[in-house]
């Protein structure tokens, strides 16, 4: 599992809009004190979505992404020396598993 968040981007967020001691529950689950609340509340959906909307990928992500590129180009160049496909299998299975942690879950 990936963070689909950077908690500095969650804290900028929480400083502009009030929100106070933010904690986070379990991976990509965040939880703060709303402006004059009691009790803490999930930081709401959509507004993660904006604020992932607004930052990009974090530099997990960013990594991921980057080493399935270079697992796809070293695959395609030694399947061309190599004369065999097996290491484009390789690496379509490498994209596969990126791809699917790229996937935001629904919270």
């Amino acid at each position: 599992m990936m963070n689909h968040y950077s908690i500095q981007w969650i804290e900028a967020w929480c400083q502009e809009n009030g929100w106070t001691e933010l904690f986070v529950e379990r991976r990509n689950n965040f939880w703060a004190f709303p402006p004059g609340g009691v009790m803490p509340e999930p930081i709401p959906v959509h507004v993660l979505r904006l604020i992932k909307a607004e930052n990009g990928l974090t530099v997990e992500e960013r990594l991921w992404s980057m080493s399935a590129v270079v697992t796809t180009v070293v695959a395609v160049a030694a399947a061309f020396v190599l004369k065999c496909p097996m290491p484009l299998v390789l690496a379509f299975a490498v994209n596969a598993v990126t791809v699917a942690q790229l996937e935001l879950e629904d919270a």
